[in-house]
């Protein structure tokens, strides 16, 4: 069992023919097979890798194969409209990948995707892989492995790191979810840790933050009162300069709000282990968690 996907998850990819979209297509398909459409207007009837059908529009995608779930590759002035269209048609759950999505664009979004009872993971992020069963987005498979640690993210780049450090330790993972790092996201820490709590594949979990907003402080407090698994956490940009952005549009430290540090007393007074650095993510869950 993951979070958010099971064995009847079936994907379309929006921008399937585009550069980036061909491309971890190809590596979807690859892990497993759950894509059954692609959708580029205009090129209707074509076949993506001699199997998957190409569909002009995410609702004939939906009818003809019965797609629940939408990875999306196309450009950020796209990507509001791929994610209404895709809402529209009916499925549940979508993954935006694109980065550079407008703001604005999101806040008209989000409430949109609430009136349907629609999931939305991103934007700009790397997606979720579910090891052994289903790949949305962009995480290298080559690097998972099954198991019972959970992990989610606002960083890329470290998402990676650490799920490499798991396997590495003999730690395989229930799930691994990239949320993104812009202002305005789908599924926040808060909701990727409820889904961790209630599912028995999860026994631990490490959780990735950033300097900017305040999800960290407010997770860490859901933890501290209602979660029983192990936690482990770090966060990213102890030493960035207050009202600069520092890689994510969401990673921007405003006056005393939003700091490392902030972030750190909020963690450790719920209880959580943080991390100093990123190496010490995996021993420090394994000082914890007896498995």
């Amino acid at each position: 069992m993951a979070i958010f996907v099971d064995k009847n998850t079936k994907v379309a990819v929006q921008g399937i023919t585009g550069r980036d979209g061909s491309f971890h297509a190809q590596q979807m398909l690859e892990y497993s097979d759950t894509v059954v459409a692609g959708v580029t207007p205009g090129r209707g009837g074509q076949t993506f890798a001699d199997k998957v059908p190409i569909f002009d529009s995410m609702a004939e995608a939906v009818g003809q194969t019965g797609a629940n779930t939408t990875v999306i590759f196309v450009p950020p002035f796209g990507a509001a409209g791929a994610i209404y269209e895709a809402a529209d048609a009916g499925v549940k759950l979508i993954v935006c990948i694109t980065e550079g999505v407008p703001t604005v664009d999101m806040v008209k979004v989000m409430p949109y995707l609430a009136e349907r009872g629609v999931r939305l993971i991103g934007p700009n992020c790397p997606g979720l892989i579910a090891p052994g069963l289903c790949k949305l987005g962009i995480m290298p498979a080559s690097i998972v492995a099954e198991g019972n640690v959970g992990l989610v993210s606002r960083s890329g780049t470290l998402t990676y790191e650490v799920v490499w450090q798991l396997p590495s330790a003999g730690l395989g993972q229930s799930a691994c979810l990239g949320i993104g790092g812009d202002p305005v996201i789908g599924t926040t820490f808060l909701d990727s840790i409820k889904a961790f709590a209630a599912d028995p594949q999860t026994e631990a979990l490490v959780m990735i933050g950033e300097i900017g907003g305040d999800a960290e402080e407010r997770a860490a407090e859901y933890i501290q009162e209602h979660v029983d698994i192990p936690v482990v956490a770090f966060i990213a940009g102890q030493t960035a300069p207050p009202g600069k952005r520092m890689g994510h549009a969401g990673a921007i430290v405003s006056g005393g709000s939003g700091t490392a540090a902030e972030k750190v007393k909020a963690l450790a007074a719920a209880g959580i282990p943080v991390a100093e650095r990123p190496k010490d993510i995996v021993p420090r869950l394994q000082e914890i968690w007896q498995r």
